[in-house]
Formats: structure tokens, sequence, C-alpha cells
């Protein structure tokens, strides 16, 4: 499975992704190709590479031709804020990228019209397919923030031809490079205000963070100012993100770096990495839970213990301890992985008397181990195979024992004997 992880610590726009993916491989040619049709009349791409803060980043450039340019750069008219911009109020914009022009009649599409684009162009099913998705997310968004159904909704900055660019040539390049997980921890967002078409709004603004809750992005305001989200790229996120993992190990394969066009300091890059995850093995670490209980049988406690381990945990054991009053009482301990703590926990507040559970977290080294089946006199027996500094150790499992020794009439210590005997032998 081919995985890619984006780290989003300088947010995410519609260019900054597609410049990453270009730089990580996709084929520039398919996105070509795509546009064909569209650009020229009012737009042409430029790709080149900048350093940013020394990073050699890739830089994908819709160029907008004269009379079709737009403000989403201009940082005096994002951040400025000394002239009012006026707008229509009946005029049902898109917010982003905040243009101040209107396209030359070009700009205003519903979403059927940009899907009606996109269906001309050249490109594949399954990148035609993500262009949709991309266009509802932000249709759902931008009504949402708006008050007006998908419907009512129409596409400012987002149904002209340049953002239809950026939506289209990602699409195309995520396509092109047959990603098939996508990992996002983290997008850092900045605070403050920003000029949009509807005025000045707060960061994140109304649409990106429509679309966060409904597709649960995971969002983190710094104490950067600036607007580093924009509804384009949070679209292309939802789209696109199947984890948010950020307790994760894995080996770098190939890195992109995408760079923004506005001026933050530290400046806006989208590093995008193709990735192999090394799965965190399990023993790695382990949960204990622990209570101390002086009021409750010893046949609910041995009750209790069945179901927990009935339930999923590693282990359950008692230790006899003495509480305040001088009070005998028993300690249990459960051993458990993260998934089964509620479960655990619920299990024994309800069996038992306990008020309260304390929880550790233990970093815990554990040998690579197998199982393995051997064929002895009396039938079919499971081991446990352990190796450890090119020793190798056999444990016969006791249930497959116990089974073995009821089922032949044997003893438990003959069960043993035999599985050990057959396995020494299967290696011969």
């Amino acid at each position: 499975m081919k995985t890619l992880y984006l780290d989003c610590t300088s947010g995410i726009s519609g260019d900054m992704f597609v410049a990453a993916l270009l730089d990580l491989g996709a084929d520039e040619q398919a996105v070509d190709k795509a546009l064909s049709k569209i650009s020229g009349d009012g737009f042409h791409i430029v790709i080149g590479r900048k350093l940013r803060n020394g990073i050699d980043c890739l830089d994908f450039d819709v160029v907008m031709h004269e009379g079709f340019e737009n403000k989403d750069h201009d940082m005096e008219y994002l951040y400025g804020h000394h002239h009012q911009h006026h707008h229509s109020e009946d005029a049902h914009h898109s917010e982003h990228e905040h243009s101040g022009h209107e396209h030359s009649g070009h700009g205003h599409r519903k979403l059927g019209e940009v899907k009606d684009i996109i269906a001309g162009l050249d490109m594949t099913t399954g990148a035609r397919e993500l262009a949709y998705r991309i266009f509802e997310i932000l249709a759902e968004g931008e009504a949402k923030a708006h008050g007006k159904s998908v419907e009512e909704v129409h596409f400012h900055e987002v149904g002209a031809l340049d953002s239809i660019a950026d939506v289209v040539a990602a699409a195309v390049c995520f396509d092109n490079l047959g990603i098939e997980e996508v990992i996002i921890p983290k997008i850092c967002e900045g605070k403050g205000t920003v000029r949009t078409q509807h005025g000045i709004l707060p960061i994140p603004v109304p649409a990106v963070l429509a679309i966060a809750e409904k597709y649960s992005l995971p969002i983190r305001i710094t104490e950067r100012e600036g607007e580093f989200i924009t509804p384009t790229g949070a679209a292309i996120a939802a789209a696109i993100m199947t984890s948010s993992k950020t307790d994760l190990t894995f080996i770098p394969k190939a890195t992109g770096y995408g760079s923004g066009k506005r001026e933050y300091d530290p400046p806006s890059i989208l590093r995008a990495t193709i990735i192999e995850p090394v799965e965190k093995a399990e023993e790695e670490v382990i949960w204990k839970l622990e209570t101390n209980i002086d009021d409750t049988t010893g046949e609910i406690l041995g009750y209790t213990m069945d179901l927990l381990l009935a339930a999923g945990a590693r282990d359950v054991y008692f230790t006899p301890i003495h509480m305040k009053k001088n009070r005998p009482a028993y300690m249990l301990s459960v051993l458990t992985t993260e998934d089964k703590i509620g479960t655990l926990e619920d299990i024994i507040f309800r069996e038992t008397t306990t008020i309260g559970i304390r929880r550790c977290l233990m970093e815990r080294r554990v040998l690579p181990r197998r199982t393995e089946t051997v064929e002895t006199r009396y039938g079919e027996a499971i081991v446990k195979v352990v190796d450890v500094e090119g020793e190798r150790r056999i444990y016969p499992e006791y249930d497959s024992m116990v089974r073995l020794a009821k089922e032949a009439g044997i003893s438990l210590k003959a069960a043993y004997n035999s599985a050990m005997q057959s396995y020494a032998d299967s290696k011969k």
C-alpha cells in the first residue's frame, strides 16, 4: 500500500499541495494534458523552483492573464485592513482564494457548472472523481458557512479557472502517484483576521471550520499571525485523508516540498513524503490498570479475573496487601493494550466495589515469538518458539497441553514432554 504522509506545519493550500506532489514525482505532462482545454484563455502554468529558508522547493503557479488577476497573494490586501472592500450582499461568492476581481464573467459558477468543465478535461476516471469530490466538499463548507444549500452556492474564485486548475492538478497528481493511504497528523493554522470577499473574517475562516468539523480534520491553532489553511486546501485534505495517526514510525521513501505564494515568516512549505509505515509492535508498550480492594469476596474477584481475561486482558493478577486500618486486601493488576482500557475498566467497576482505578503506561521488551503446530504421538500440539541471541527456546502452550492430556488420558507432564520431543524431531 502506497502511503502519503503530509506535514502541514505551515498549513495547506491548493497550489502548495500540487507543488509538493509534483516534486514528489507526479507526472507534469499528465497535469498539462488535463489542463490543456482550459489553459491559455485566462491563465497559463509556470512550474519552477524556489529556495524557502534554504530548502529547495517546487513552485506551481497558475498565472492569470490580464483581466483575470486576483489578490490571493497580496499581503497588504489580505492583512492591511486599511481600506474598505465593498461587495454585493446578495452575491453568494466563495470566500477564497480571496479574489478581488470579477474574472471577466468567468468567476461565478455553481457546482454543476464546475463539474461540467471537469467532465470535458482529459484525465483519468480516478482523477476526475477526486476532483468532483474536492469541489463537493468545498461546496458543503461554503454552504454551511453562508447558510445556503449546496445548490444555491455560487463559487466565485473557486469557480474561476485558476482554482479549477489547482483542484484538477491536485487530483491528477494524487491519482498519478497511485496513493492509497494519506496520513495527516495535524494541519497548523494561524490566528488573527483576513480580508475576503465577505469582508474581514476571523481565522480560521468559516468555510475551513465547516469542512474541518464535518470531516474531522486535525486542526492546530498556532501563535503565528495569518491564514495558513485555505478552504481549497482544507477540501483537498478532507477528500484524501484516511488517518490522523500521531504515534507513527516509518521509513521515508521519497519527499517533495511545495512552496506557497504568501510571504510569511517562516515561509509556507508543504512537505509530502511517501512512507513505509513500520507498525509499532504491540509488545513495546503496555498499560497497567491497578486498584486496591478490601471489601470484595474471593469468589467475586475470581469471577472478575475470568471476565477480564475473556475480554482481552493480557494478564490479570492479585497481590496481597495491607491497607489503612491494617485491613488485609488485594491489589488487582491488569495488563492490557490501550484499545481495551475502557472495556476492562467497566468490568472492574461493575463487578467489584472499587471506586477508582490507576493507569500506568509502561515500556517493555519482549522477545520475538511465533507459534508452530507439531504432530505428537497423541495428536496435534501447539508450541511457542522464542529466539534469543542464537538460542531457541520451546514453550508448549498450556491449553493445548491440557487438551492433549485429557484426550489421550496421559499426565500433563507427559503431554509437555511429547510436544518438546516432537518439535525437536521435526527439526532434525
